[in-house]
């Protein structure tokens, strides 16, 4: 007889993004006349950059023509596209990371929940919360984890770090020591960066402890402070004890077409294996590449045409941020991240429930975010707003919470 992997039975509901899709449907059903303004969920609005754009046109090309014509890509990804990272985004910040340290893939996304794969499911996990959903879903799907406790709002069996208004949004090292652990900087949802000597901590400790961080710097792009770290390796240690994934999504606008990497430090090991091996050893069996035409899009992001175009729309997101953060405060709210972060961490009004204020905002503003409970018990209370959408848009979203704002008021 057939039997499912009951781990999957354990998940909360839909994948938080698709529940929010499906109150937003409802609500336009009932609502055709209505124009909703989405700042929910991370998508990008701006159209790809001309030099990425060119480079692609250029790959096409090349696929039309039997001298340049490319089948299958190389599993770990293709050497122009890995020894361009290896020297941009690393060697240039002095991170000592080669491009056989390198593995290009179809985002980050993908590579945050698949790289549970190469590790026991003994493994105790520590996440962040409030926490992106993916490292405690596919933690759950792969049987780390007991089941939801509906009273506390989590999973047994996870170690859970609360990211609380009075620390400023950064865990503190767990009292229970964990083998896995999940951090990312700049956060999503919370909007929070971290110095480099709260960063330093983590990796001395997980070194301490032989932990292993899972570190996500798909944001490192808005980063505004010069003195805040873009990658984890700019730690003493950290190639001992880190895997770091990046992401084209957001810093390239590549949400539809798909690019990203995972860093793994061929000197990192544990229990005597190279997690190097492990992870090459589980892409050569079940991944074929990322294309060799979106491979191509993404060397043109670091040409020097290339990044002045996607730092003007970088900065356009950012001053998105800016409308929103200050918009909001005008208007009374409590409001954290948008400076080194695309993302605006706010606090509800009068104590309603996260879940409430969404309900508040679609039905009398027509204005969509982010409950922060779907990130976590410690995300109740607050909401998440992004400042990835249309510029008009962005502001005729927050006009409209200000206007229902002094009306309730």
């Amino acid at each position: 007889m057939v039997t499912v992997n009951k781990n999957y039975l354990k998940l909360q509901g839909n994948y938080l993004f698709s529940t929010i899709a499906k109150k937003v449907a409802a609500h336009q059903k009932e609502n055709p006349e209505a124009e909703i303004i989405r700042l929910g969920i991370g998508d990008v609005t701006q159209p790809l950059a001309p030099a990425i754009l060119k480079a692609l046109h250029k790959a096409v090309e090349e696929m039309g023509n039997v001298e340049t014509f490319r089948g299958y890509a190389p599993e770990q990804g293709y050497e122009f596209l890995r020894n361009t990272i290896s020297e941009q985004d690393y060697r240039a910040r002095g991170c000592e990371i080669s491009p056989e340290e390198l593995f290009i893939s179809d985002g980050a996304k993908s590579d945050c929940g698949n790289i549970q794969e190469i590790f026991g499911t003994d493994n105790r996990v520590a996440v962040c919360d409030p926490v992106y959903p993916v490292y405690v879903d596919t933690n759950v799907m792969a049987g780390r984890t007991g089941n939801f406790n509906q009273e506390r709002g989590n999973y047994d069996g996870l170690i859970y770090m609360p990211c609380t208004e009075s620390g400023g949004f950064i865990p503190e090292i767990p009292r229970e020591i964990p083998d896995l652990i999940y951090l990312c900087f700049p956060n999503n949802p919370t909007g929070t960066a971290i110095t480099k000597p709260q960063l330093q901590e983590w990796v001395d400790y997980a070194n301490r402890i032989g932990a292993v961080i899972l570190y996500d710097a798909a944001y490192e792009a808005y980063i505004s402070n010069p003195e805040l770290p873009h990658s984890i390796y700019e730690c003493d240690g950290a190639t001992e004890c880190a895997i770091e994934f990046r992401s084209f999504s957001k810093n390239a606008g590549f949400t539809g077409v798909r690019l990203g990497f995972t860093v793994v430090p061929k000197n990192l090991k544990r229990n005597g294996a190279g997690l190097w091996d492990l992870w090459e050893r589980r892409q050569g069996t079940r991944f074929n590449g990322a294309p060799y035409l979106v491979q191509r899009a993404g060397e043109a992001v670091y040409t020097p045409e290339g990044r002045q175009e996607l730092s003007a729309q970088v900065s356009y997101y950012m001053e998105n941020a800016r409308i929103i953060r200050e918009g909001l405060e005008g208007a009374g709210f409590t409001v954290y991240g948008g400076i080194d972060a695309p993302y605006i961490w706010m606090k509800t009004p009068e104590n309603m429930g996260s879940w409430e204020f969404f309900a508040y905002l679609l039905e009398k503003a027509n204005v969509v975010g982010t409950p922060g409970e779907g990130f976590g018990a410690c995300g109740e209370g607050y909401f998440r707003l992004t400042a990835f959408g249309d510029r008009e848009k962005t502001k005729q979203a927050i006009e409209r919470i200000r206007q229902i704002e002094s009306i309730r008021k």
